[in-house]
């Protein structure tokens, strides 16, 4: 064999030796590359929630996130033990009412819930995740209609969920010690505070995205009578049971405020008017149904204006003109609903 033929034959047994090394250090190259990608999104998700303080932009936060990795249509979390609970959803007009109603129903059935791990309903693929940690024994619902999440796709939430953990925490933690501080001490429900913190977000939302929004303005009708006739402590109770009966007819996405007295507002996220007419109409019976008099002639009852925000509108405005038509509501006899292009 010539010399030639010698260096050639050592360069190609050497390739040989190195080539399985190669391989490897560059295996390893790519699982560094996978993992350091994997962490600066970590991070990423570590400093959005940083930035978020309540529930609602907490997931919020979480789910524009996952996004891009895990697209979907809805993400949920309610903290059965606590009761909180939102929805983030990303359909718009009747779906986005459908899909959060889906979700409603899909916490109310807990033992479906607790029972399963994935699942098909209607035309959403479900998936559920428990969230057993301090202070919280919740649940996260991630709905999708493409088709059901891949294993890699379930990896990433399993992993982001422990990073939101600890965010979660705190951000129920800090509705707790609010919640006295924002709620009515007398029938439980949001107070003004609540509705001015909310109020503008919503108004935000629905000019930049399009959605309907809603207001309804009750005034108890004959309340007066009922304090002067049975007393404080009857009216008190009086204004208990009607809490509990609008509480009853609404979703969790609507906010519900006692404005004082015996006046309620009412904000319907994602319902036009006419939607909203009839909520309205069933709130009218439900308040007349209580069958509560202060005297003979004299029966509870609820006065409603009702009006969606139209572009153009600002909060004073939009405030004064539900007003103006509760004040129609009055003047027209009482116990009765009067809307936004209703003729006099």
């Amino acid at each position: 064999m010539s010399m030639d033929e010698q260096a050639l034959y050592k360069e190609d047994s050497d390739s040989h030796l190195v080539k399985p090394e190669l391989d490897e250090v560059l295996t390893e190259l790519q699982q560094l590359r996978e993992k350091t990608a994997r962490l600066a999104l970590l991070n990423d998700l570590h400093a959005r929630l940083a930035n978020a303080v309540d529930l609602p932009s907490m997931i919020d936060a979480f789910s524009v996130w996952l996004m891009p990795l895990v697209p979907h249509e809805l993400m949920a979390f309610d903290g059965a033990s606590s009761r909180h609970q939102h929805f983030c959803c990303s359909c718009h007009g009747p779906e986005r009412q459908h899909i959060v109603t889906l979700a409603e129903r899909l916490f109310a059935d807990a033992r479906q819930v607790a029972l399963l791990k994935k699942w098909k309903e209607e035309e959403f693929y479900v998936h559920n995740w428990p969230l057993n940690f301090a202070g919280c024994n919740g649940i996260m619902l991630i709905l999708r209609q493409e088709r059901s999440l891949t294993a890699a796709e379930e990896d990433v939430v399993n992993e982001a969920l422990t990073v939101l953990c600890e965010p979660l925490q705190r951000a129920m933690a800090y509705e707790d010690v609010f919640r006295q501080a924002k709620c009515d001490s007398l029938t439980g429900l949001a107070n003004r505070r609540i509705f001015d913190e909310r109020i503008d977000p919503l108004i935000d939302n629905a000019q930049r995205h399009g959605h309907p929004l809603s207001m309804v303005s009750m005034d108890l009708d004959h309340f007066k009578q009922v304090n002067d006739e049975l007393g404080h402590a009857a009216g008190d109770n009086v204004l208990k049971q009607v809490a509990a009966t609008l509480t009853a007819m609404i979703r969790s996405s609507d906010i519900l405020v006692r404005m004082g007295g015996d006046e309620f507002l009412l904000l319907l996220p994602d319902t036009d008017l006419c939607s909203a007419r009839i909520l309205a109409e069933r709130l009218c019976r439900a308040v007349d149904d209580l069958d509560i008099y202060s005297a003979a002639d004299r029966k509870l009852g609820v006065s409603i204006g009702l009006s969606q925000w139209q572009p153009g509108m600002t909060k004073e405005m939009w405030l004064q003109r539900v007003d103006e038509l509760l004040y129609e509501a009055k003047g027209k006899g009482r116990n009765q609903v009067y809307a936004e292009g209703d003729k006099n």
